[in-house]
């Protein structure tokens, strides 16, 4: 029986120190992206490196199929961007997913899809999946506006499918704009494939044009990367390579490298991708503050990381953390609660600010007897809490949810020396 098939895993390291080499898998969001444009694209190319996961599997798997009633499962991702995409497509399809997906708001893009001529029905509650996706005109009309305050997901989804509308997309971007990189991924990788655009102010344009077949290498994962470097600050030395990963990258979480250096990780960018060196004798800020509106996936690694050096954090842009595979802010107050953590969200009285959210992390880790941790049906609660495991045993249950993003997670700990039991 394998890590993924057990009901509960104990991770613990015999000593503290990390040193090796992984290569971390594919982009779960460049992937989708990748598969989208492909299934969009008249000629055929190859994508390399695709990502493992099972959101990118399923992105797959369900371009092939096509038609019918089309479950997602819990891939947000996955959703949304086939939203759009099979408002293209002839016939009528049923596109639904997990419970938790049945909770998560799809109303803004349905909205701004509808607003493009697309036949979409809200089979239960309205608002939300699962939907009914009718062949329609889309694209006849070719303005629309959508909030940028809610998931940029919205945004990327209308976005990848603009090239191919019969008389292009002019997007305009209200509110503040929330995981901006995201954005600029999307745009990124159609310009790979020969899209052009124009971003000014508030509006994204682009014209109807073709995608040209290339064949595309997917760039391993900073999100994945993050785990590690967490790892690193807690260990008491580190000489780690993690391989896949570019120094132009495309993605908002190789942010990973600024922030990380403030506690004194030092990368350093090699053929493979990145070096990860833990600096000797290096003296932590008093507080650390970061502003995680356009990378909030990193945000439950680094409150992990700081719990377990019994560091103060004081942390901003965590708003889409809500509408996550579960209410991501809650989830790390209950758990690392156990270990008397604690993260407050403080008033505006006393942070002056009504615009913005700071939230406070304070403590020093108490670790009980068995530290044991739920993940709630969430990738990222699973990988983040197993950061902690290099300085105490963590029991962490339902260890199958890595296969979201990082089916070989578990595996790569125990080549690192961790031990799972």
């Amino acid at each position: 029986m394998g890590y993924l098939d057990r009901q509960q895993l104990c991770i613990s390291k015999p000593d503290k120190v990390l040193k090796g080499r992984i290569r971390l898998d594919g982009s779960k969001s460049i992937s989708n992206r990748a598969l989208i444009i492909q299934a969009l694209c008249e000629d055929d190319f190859e994508i390399k490196c695709l990502s493992k996961s099972k959101d990118s599997r399923s992105m797959q798997a369900l371009l092939e199929k096509g038609e019918g009633t089309l479950d997602v499962g819990p891939a947000g991702t996955t959703f949304r961007f086939l939203t759009s995409y099979l408002a293209l497509q002839s016939g009528t399809q049923i596109l639904t997913g997990s419970e938790r997906m049945l909770k998560r708001p799809i109303g803004k893009l349905v909205d701004a899809l509808r607003g493009l001529g697309a036949d979409i029905t809200y089979l239960h509650e309205e608002g939300y999946p699962p939907l009914q996706i009718g062949e329609a005109n889309v694209g006849i009309k070719n303005e629309i506006s959508i909030a940028a305050n809610t998931s940029s997901q919205f945004i990327s989804s209308l976005l990848l499918i603009a090239p191919s509308l019969p008389n292009g997309l002019k997007l305009h971007l209200s509110a503040k704009i929330v995981s901006r990189p995201y954005i600029e991924m999307t745009l990124g990788v159609m310009a790979y494939f020969g899209i052009q655009y124009n971003w000014e102010n508030d509006l994204i344009t682009i014209s109807p044009q073709t995608y040209t077949a290339k064949d595309f290498v997917v760039e391993a994962d900073w999100s994945a990367a993050s785990y590690y470097y967490g790892l690193a600050a807690l260990s008491e030395d580190c000489d780690l390579q993690l391989s896949g990963l570019f120094q132009d990258s495309f993605q908002g979480d190789a942010a990973i490298i600024k922030i990380m250096a403030k506690l004194g990780i030092k990368t350093i960018h090699n053929e493979e991708g990145v070096q990860l060196l833990k600096q000797k004798d290096f003296t932590l800020p008093p507080i650390f503050e970061w502003d995680f509106i356009e990378c909030p996936d990193l945000a439950q690694s680094i409150a992990a990381t700081l719990a377990g050096l019994g560091l103060q954090g004081l942390f901003t842009g965590l708003e889409t953390l809500y509408i996550k595979e579960t209410d991501r802010v809650k989830a790390m107050q209950n758990e690392l609660g156990k270990i008397g953590i604690y993260i407050s969200k403080l008033p505006a009285r006393i942070t002056g600010n009504e615009s913005q959210q700071f939230y406070l992390l304070d403590g020093k880790p108490t670790f009980p007897e068995k530290y044991e941790v739920k993940t709630y049906e969430d990738h990222r609660m699973a990988m983040a809490l197993a950061i902690l495991s290099i300085l105490n045993p963590v029991h962490i249950k339902e260890p199958r949810v890595v296969v979201k993003s990082y089916p070989a997670f578990w595996d790569d700990l125990n080549f690192l020396g961790f031990l799972i039991t």
